[in-house]
């Protein structure tokens, strides 16, 4: 007998789940531990982990804990590093930490939120940003997330569609949390040309973020920012140096 299409799109399913909580436990997770978390049976989640270890994507330490598997991060990782963006994102974010001496982004927009798609820290000196490579914050408490908001949401209407029934979240307590706050602050971000985090997702770290044209030149592909700490490096001098960022990006500064 053959299994009915539905059932092969539930066990499809079922271990993208298992890869995916896989993924939460660098150090390695029992079987166990893993059947626990994903609210399913032994026998159900093994199946699930003995097909994505035949595929390579997940593996088992020599505590038999499984972990992902080498050829599922060569694969994330290569393709990470051959995307058009990153290709072309890589020396702006050497120009600009290099310039700074500051952390830089390059970010993306998915609905409520930003995806950070290229993190580059300065050899020295760096800060921890909560911030990691496929991580994702807040669009409206981030300079690049309100720098894409501003680009693709014109009116008050549009940010009130965007936003939902969900209230805004707020880290800290300089965050924007009301529609018709992020709504002015968009409208400002559009007239200057640049966004500003004041310390709205972390406290005492400010960022600038400007426009990125990677991929095409009329639709922005995302944003990058400079984050630095606020007693190093106040919000204003920043702005101050938007020019200079803007060019940077634009590929007008070697």
């Amino acid at each position: 007998m053959t299994e009915p299409p539905d059932s092969k799109l539930v066990g499809a399913d079922r271990v993208l789940a298992v890869l995916t909580e896989l993924a939460r436990h660098p150090g390695g997770v029992g079987l166990d531990d893993m059947a626990r978390a994903m609210a399913s049976p032994k026998p159900t989640v093994h199946r699930a982990l003995a097909a994505l270890r035949r595929a390579g994507f997940a593996a088992q330490d020599g505590y038999g804990r499984y972990v992902l598997g080498d050829e599922f991060l060569r694969l994330a990782f290569a393709h990470h590093e051959a995307r058009p963006d990153h290709v072309r994102v890589s020396p702006i974010l050497t120009a600009l930490c290099e310039r700074y001496g500051e952390t830089v982004h390059y970010a993306t927009l998915d609905r409520r939120h930003v995806v950070y798609r290229s993190k580059l820290d300065p050899p020295v000196g760096a800060i921890r940003l909560s911030s990691v490579i496929g991580g994702r914050n807040p669009a409206h408490c981030t300079a690049v997330g309100k720098m894409l908001l501003a680009a693709a949401l014109r009116t008050e209407q549009e940010v009130r569609d965007w936003a939902g029934e969900r209230p805004l979240e707020a880290p800290t307590e300089r965050s924007i949390a009301s529609v018709e706050a992020l709504h002015a602050e968009l409208v400002r971000t559009r007239e200057r040309g640049y966004a500003v985090d004041d310390q709205e997702s972390e406290p005492g770290v400010n960022c600038v973020a400007v426009l990125a044209y990677l991929t095409s030149p009329t639709v922005p592909s995302g944003a990058v920012s400079v984050s630095a700490l606020a007693y190093r490096t106040p919000l204003p001098k920043l702005v101050e140096d938007v020019a200079a960022i803007r060019a940077v990006v634009a590929g007008q500064i070697p």
